[in-house]
């Protein structure tokens, strides 16, 4: 494990952040070696960290034991490489022993997922938070989403604590980040404060995100067809609008229409991706479902047309 930052770690735009799906082997219990080959080829294949047991990983589905013992793996899988975060949810009580879980299991950072059930005020809200960031020794992303969405004046507060790293959007409220952005320059110029695109298929929005300053977005892609989400970052980085355009056009905005689809199908057609591409990763935890089979059969269909668009274009 390096001694560098986490931050400066996470800054480096070395590929997508990733976040692998947890695998289950046929009696439904977790599947330690597969889900070890899933996040060591997303290693190898450039990602810029691993984030284990988070929306993608169904953390909503894991035992404790399951989670700790996930988090050792993926950490186990990175080898030092890149860092590792794990996600960190539910009441402020469950939070942190999630938290202390992944202390133990040697991961870098947390990623605080919003709170179960209960839509909070931003005074309860800032002091789950900060709670969190106090029981271990970690650095916290915090996620807005759902029933956690911030106010300005809430996110500088998170800002100044010095565990506070971060804010993954996964709201969408551009107007409201602009504001978020603005507002933590202004009240606190000192803090190291990163942000993340954090929507479903994050790299459709990525262009609008951009334009406020948001560069890091999480890629559900990432996790069964490395070489398109790859190619994206690459050619978003280096300002090669035709490959962005032809990806967008031709790959991800029918990706998200297909998401659309089927509740729930931001986990489980990126499992079924995962399969698609050789992986037997199994299926969803209940409550989610898997897709249809008409569906997974665009999924094949649409996976194979992107790695097409791919060729003669430089990626």
């Amino acid at each position: 494990m390096t001694s560098a930052p986490l931050a400066a770690r996470l800054g480096i735009p070395r590929g997508p952040l990733f976040f692998p799906v947890t695998a289950y082997g046929p009696d439904g219990g977790v599947d330690l070696d597969t889900y070890r080959t899933h996040v060591r080829r997303g290693v190898e294949a450039g990602a810029a960290a691993v984030f284990a047991c988070c929306g993608t990983g169904e953390f909503h589905a894991l035992a404790p034991e399951e989670f700790e013992a996930c988090v050792a793996v993926a950490v186990e899988a990175a080898a030092g490489e890149i860092p590792v975060l794990a996600g960190a949810g539910y009441g402020t009580a469950l939070a942190v022993d999630f938290a202390r879980r992944a202390e133990r299991a040697g991961a870098d950072g947390l990623l605080a997922l919003p709170p179960y059930l209960v839509t909070a005020g931003q005074e309860g809200l800032l002091r789950h938070y900060t709670l969190l960031a106090e029981a271990t020794s970690l650095d916290v992303i915090v996620y807005q989403r759902d029933n956690a969405v911030f106010t300005p004046r809430t996110v500088v507060g998170l800002a100044r604590h010095p565990k506070v790293l971060g804010l993954k959007d996964g709201l969408g409220d551009l107007d409201l980040m602009q504001r978020t952005v603005s507002a933590v320059r202004t009240d606190a110029p000192d803090a190291a404060f990163l942000y993340f695109n954090g929507l479903p298929t994050a790299e459709l929005t990525a262009l609008a995100y951009r334009g406020i300053g948001v560069t890091l977005y999480s890629s559900a892609v990432f996790c069964f067809v490395p070489e398109i989400a790859q190619a994206f970052h690459r050619a978003l980085n280096t300002g090669d609008d035709v490959t962005v355009v032809r990806l967008l056009d031709g790959f991800y905005r029918p990706l998200v229409e297909l998401r659309g689809e089927g509740r729930g199908y931001a986990v489980s057609l990126v499992k079924a991706g995962v399969r698609l591409r050789g992986l037997d990763v199994g299926e969803v935890r209940p409550p989610l479902h898997e897709p249809r089979k008409e569906h997974v059969e665009r999924l094949a269909a649409l996976v194979e047309h992107g790695l097409g668009l791919l060729e003669g274009a430089g990626a």
